[in-house]
């Protein structure tokens, strides 16, 4: 019998192996079969601490299980949501979230211990130190931007982590709550909670969208932003707009603001995924949409992650105030929004209007010329001339959601 005593190296594990292949055979009750038991325990203690056996990988787990069974993509739609979404989990570009583990385990038989792996993953904040409670969940619920759950408030971390996964996983959080790139347009004001929660929320229902095709970097110039400015000529502009950058690879989400976030838009560059612009349309008019979009198109233009910036939040309104100290990316994304609009050579010729009829057919004449809504020099008349009075039946108040209610 060789001295049993817990196994440190390399060298005293090879010989416990040996032993216990020699005291196979042992009979049960005798001092063999004891030195068996204990020594098959040091053993198991000795390698669950050097060579640990890891959690089976949920994804391979699934589609193990699949194959067992004979099932393709389609047949986990009814577990997971969607094609989309099943697309999405197998190609590991998205988190599975509670519901889809309770219903992988209970439809599939896979054990919940082996799914929970990737949430519990997903969990690992130590870096953000997330507090969960502060999210306002109550408002989200009633826009019903999350199912509405009566004990929500002791399910907070759930909800947001099924959020989370859905945006695409803990580095999005990051993105929101760091704002890398921070544009100096971002009201103090805004409960950094709430914004997040938007952000993430935008990039939830941009993942749910197909991405056939690809955005071609450097695409957005100049003449695409052009072009972008004249379909606001057409009475649905807004529509034809989100087709438009839709065939280019850009994703526009329209989603209203939460209480204690001030913001017109923003712009996410996600890691190895298309740009998506999210607009709030917290002023429903035709002259804030065209502005809030081509805002955001300039930044895509020319501050995009090329230059390490993953998102910009923009809060239009602080344009108004000389004091506040604007950096040199959002007055050149105002540049190049403005000239797309309405160039700068002919708001020269135009050299503004009075609030009489003849200004209003001067309006409609330039409009007409340039092929643009007259919203949108009405719009910027307002601006320059700070009278926020004037033309006010030309801005189609009201105009804009009402497009997007079934988009």
């Amino acid at each position: 019998m060789i001295k049993t005593k817990v196994i440190k190296t390399a060298e005293e594990y090879n010989l416990a192996l040996s032993r216990i292949e020699k005291l196979m055979d042992a009979e049960p009750g005798t001092s063999e079969f004891d030195e068996l038991e204990l020594l098959s325990t040091l053993v198991d203690i000795y390698e669950e601490k050097h060579y640990p056996i890891d959690f089976p990988d949920p994804v391979e787990a699934i589609k193990f299980r699949m194959e067992q069974l004979g099932m393709n993509q389609q047949s986990l739609v009814p577990f997971i949501g969607s094609r989309s979404k099943v697309s999405e989990i197998l190609g590991r570009k998205r988190h599975l979230t509670l519901p889809m583990i309770r219903a992988l385990s209970k439809g599939l038989g896979i054990p919940s211990d082996v799914l929970l792996h990737d949430y519990n993953e997903l969990q690992n904040d130590d870096e953000l130190h997330l507090d969960y409670d502060r999210f306002p969940i109550k408002e989200m619920m009633k826009l019903g931007w999350i199912p509405k759950i009566s004990d929500f408030e002791i399910r907070s971390q759930e909800i947001i982590l099924d959020l989370i996964g859905d945006a695409g996983g803990m580095e999005s959080v990051k993105c929101c709550l760091f704002r890398q790139g921070k544009s100096s347009r971002e009201n103090e004001k805004n409960d950094t909670y709430a914004l997040t929660a938007w952000c993430l929320k935008v990039l939830s229902i941009a993942n749910q969208q197909s991405q056939t095709i690809r955005y071609v970097e450097g695409s957005v110039d100049a003449e695409f932003l052009r072009e972008v400015a004249k379909l606001s000529y057409f009475e649905n502009g807004p529509i034809l707009a989100k087709e438009y950058l839709k065939k280019h690879g850009i994703r526009l989400i329209i989603l209203e603001h939460l209480s204690k976030t001030y913001l017109d838009g923003a712009v996410f560059f996600p890691a190895d995924k298309n740009p998506v612009i999210g607009l709030t349309l917290r002023y429903d008019r035709v002259d804030n949409f065209w502005f809030c979009l081509l805002h955001e198109l300039a930044h895509l233009c020319k501050h995009s992650k090329t230059n390490g910036i993953g998102i910009i939040i923009d809060d239009l309104d602080l344009r108004k105030y000389e004091n506040t100290k604007e950096d040199t990316v959002e007055k050149e994304a105002d540049r190049i929004a403005q000239e797309a609009l309405l160039p700068n050579k002919a708001w020269k010729d135009f050299g503004g209007s009075s609030s009489s009829t003849a200004g209003l057919i001067q309006i409609i004449k330039l409009a007409n010329t340039l092929k643009v809504n007259p919203a949108i020099i009405v719009g910027r008349i307002r601006y320059e001339t700070n009278n926020y009075k004037k033309f006010s039946n030309l801005l189609g108040h009201g105009q804009v959601r009402k497009q997007f209610s079934n988009n």
